[in-house]
C-alpha cells in the first residue's frame, strides 16, 4: 500500500467528526471553515462556524450584511481581518459568480484575501479536485515520513507543494481524501511535540522513526506572545465596539488600556485596516 493508501484507510476510522466534513456542507461553508481555522483551533471555531453559517449560509446572505456586523460575528476568534476578508469575498462572489464560490483554482485565487493555500483547500475540499494542499501538519508528517527529519521549516515552499502532490493518488476524489487523511495525522497523531507514533499507519516506513532521531529541544516556532502586545490591544477595543448599538466616543476606549501611546498606536493601525471607522469624536465598526 502506498503512505496515500495508508493514510486514507487510518482517516475513514479515526476522523473527527467536524461539521465542515459533513456532506451537505457547501462549498462557501467550507471556505469560512477554511478561513476560520488559519491560526485558531478546531475547539475554537466549530461554534464560531455554526453561528456563522446560521446566520450567513450563503456568500449572498452575507454581502448584504455590512463588513462591520462581519466583524461583530467574528468575536474573539482573532486576527479580525479575517472576517473583512470573508465579506470581501462574498461580495465579489456575488459580483462576479452569481453569489457561488467558484471551482476554478485561478478564480479563487483572484478573491479578495484568499491565498494559495485557501484557495487550493476549497478546490479539494469542497470540489474534490487533485491539489496538493500543504499546511503545517502537512510539511510535518511529510518531512518526517519522507524526508527523516524531524520537522519542516517555517513556512511553505515550492519544494513541499511538489513533495506532495508526488505523494497523492491521479484520481481526484482519493487525491483530494488523501490531501485531507495526511492533515489530520498530523493535527492528532504527528503533532509537533508528542507525536504517537506507536498508532500512527506510517509508523514502519517513517524514516526519522527509523533513524531514531530525537527531536529538537525546542520547537522550531516560538509561540507567540500575546498578553501585554499591540495585537492584545487591538483586541481590547474591538470588544467595546463589537458590544456597542452604535458609534462611542473615545473615551470609552481609553479606559480599556492605560499606556496611551500603545492604545493609540492600537487604535490607529485598527482605523488603517478598516476594521475602525473614526466620525469625528466618535468611533464605530465599518457600516454600523
Amino acid at each position: 500500500m502506498t503512505l496515500a493508501d495508508n493514510a486514507i484507510a487510518w482517516y475513514d476510522a479515526n476522523a473527527r467528526d467536524l461539521p465542515w466534513r459533513q456532506p451537505d456542507t457547501t462549498p462557501w461553508g467550507v471556505l469560512v471553515s477554511e478561513v476560520m481555522l488559519q491560526q485558531t483551533p478546531v475547539v475554537r471555531v466549530e461554534p464560531a462556524w455554526r453561528s456563522w453559517m446560521t446566520r450567513w449560509p450563503t456568500p449572498a446572505a452575507l454581502a448584504s450584511d455590512s463588513p462591520g456586523e462581519a466583524i461583530r460575528m467574528w468575536g474573539r476568534l482573532g486576527y479580525p481581518r479575517r472576517a473583512m476578508r470573508l465579506h470581501a469575498c462574498a461580495v465579489a462572489m456575488v459580483e462576479r459568480h452569481e453569489g457561488q464560490v467558484p471551482s476554478d483554482l485561478d478564480e479563487l485565487l483572484a478573491l479578495p484575501g484568499i491565498g494559495t493555500y485557501t484557495a487550493r483547500a476549497v478546490a479539494t475540499f469542497a470540489f474534490g479536485q487533485r491539489h496538493p494542499v500543504v499546511d503545517t501538519n502537512v510539511r510535518r508528517v511529510v518531512s518526517r515520513v519522507v524526508e527523516g527529519l524531524p520537522d519542516a521549516g517555517p513556512a511553505t515552499t515550492p519544494a513541499d507543494l511538489v513533495a506532495m502532490s508526488d505523494l497523492l493518488p491521479q484520481e481526484a476524489d482519493r487525491a483530494a481524501r488523501a490531501s485531507i487523511a495526511f492533515m489530520e495525522l498530523g493535527a492528532l497523531i504527528c503533532t509537533a511535540r508528542s507525536p504517537r507514533c506507536a498508532v500512527c499507519p506510517f509508523e514502519s516506513q517513517c524514516l526519522w522513526r527509523a533513524s531514531g532521531a530525537a527531536l529538537p529541544s525546542t520547537p522550531s516556532r516560538k509561540p507567540q506572545r500575546y498578553a501585554g502586545t499591540d495585537r492584545h490591544v487591538r483586541g481590547l477595543l474591538l470588544e467595546v465596539l463589537r458590544h456597542a448599538t452604535g458609534p462611542v466616543p473615545r473615551q470609552r476606549l481609553d479606559v480599556v488600556w492605560s499606556d496611551e501611546v500603545q492604545r493609540a498606536r492600537a487604535l490607529a493601525g485598527l482605523v488603517e485596516d478598516g476594521l475602525v471607522v473614526p466620525r469625528g469624536d466618535l468611533f464605530a465598526l465599518p457600516g454600523a
